[in-house]
């Protein structure tokens, strides 16, 4: 058999079985958060030494970064798009992925493509996990009108702070419901009242979530009228919502032109290597091409910029 085949295959099948390995005993819920933000580290040890699983790759890997700024920041990253994956588990996902994608290319025979495919497979789990984030964080405002609302009408009708939070818990669809639960069971485990609202920050940095926050502070210290405050802040929520969405319809057209003509040029020049590789290795063999490709990139990533700064309004 032919030997760049057995290589290619034996590399597949050790990325396979260390994705295996690493996504094997993760922890999940209220556990994970904890662990992830520091604020219980205590608690978390005990629920560990209970008996819980932790993948051996990725519990080496999280000892050989913890206490990194970048390991804070993925962890933080990580918590905002719900995902149940330690830092280690997502540094050896990424490392499976890159090696994974080179060494298909690799086994295509497409050499030139190997460096593409590492590169491409390192940052698709970081894709990955932005995409999953921002659309989270969007999820969460849009649905922080309705919640406010329904937390105001709770006020009125007697229940406290704690109890209208938990009815957003209950009634509420995801993700907004699982924040405002995490919440409650911090209130209700002692974790003060500013340090569960620090936390709902550090998992959804949304700016009408941090006025929220401020005015029932206020209200805790000074006194007044909760439900009245809410009430005008729902309003204007639901308004720069509605807005938002507006805009978002006048600006489709733009937004589809920037993504086509980000595309077009990459995937027409894939598919042409792809039927005529001599036609197309000139690029990739000539000092010439080489200055070609690095002109052509930047003018494409420019561009993109470039359309999405003007279609992206603030409201």
């Amino acid at each position: 058999m032919n030997p760049v085949i057995l290589i290619g295959g034996a590399v597949v099948l050790v990325s396979i079985l260390l994705l295996v390995v690493g996504l094997s005993g993760r922890p999940a819920g209220q556990e994970l958060v904890e662990k992830r933000l520091g604020d219980t580290e205590k608690e978390t040890k005990k629920k560990e030494k209970k008996g819980k699983r932790e993948s051996v790759v990725g519990a080496a890997v999280d000892r050989a970064v913890a206490g990194r700024s970048f390991a804070q920041n993925l962890s933080t990253q990580l918590a905002r798009a719900n995902l149940k994956w330690t830092v280690g588990e997502f540094i050896v996902m990424t490392v499976i992925f890159a090696v994974g994608a080179g060494a298909l290319f690799f086994v295509l025979k497409r050499i030139v493509l190997v460096p593409v495919g590492i590169l491409g497979g390192f940052f698709l789990p970081r894709i990955y996990l932005s995409t999953r984030k921002n659309k989270r964080l969007k999820e969460f405002n849009d649905q922080l009108g309705d919640a406010l609302n329904l937390m105001v009408n709770s006020l009125r009708a007697g229940y406290s702070t704690m109890q209208a939070m938990e009815v957003i818990s209950n009634e509420m669809p995801t993700p907004i419901s699982e924040e405002f639960g995490r919440v409650v069971l911090e209130l209700q485990l002692g974790v003060p009242f500013d340090t569960a609202m620090a936390n709902l920050m550090r998992r959804m940095p949304s700016g009408d979530m941090d006025l929220v926050i401020t005015a029932m502070s206020v209200q805790r210290e000074v006194g007044g009228n909760l439900a009245e405050v809410l009430d005008a802040i729902s309003f204007t929520i639901r308004e720069r919502v509605r807005i938002k969405g507006e805009i978002k319809v006048l600006t489709a057209q733009g937004r589809i032109t920037g993504y086509v003509i980000t595309a077009l040029p990459l995937g027409l020049a894939g598919i042409i290597y792809m039927i005529q590789p001599d036609f197309m290795g000139e690029l990739f063999t000539d000092p010439c091409g080489w200055v070609m490709i690095g002109v052509s990139l930047v003018l494409i990533v420019l561009g993109y910029f470039v359309i999405n700064k003007i279609v992206n309004i603030e409201v």
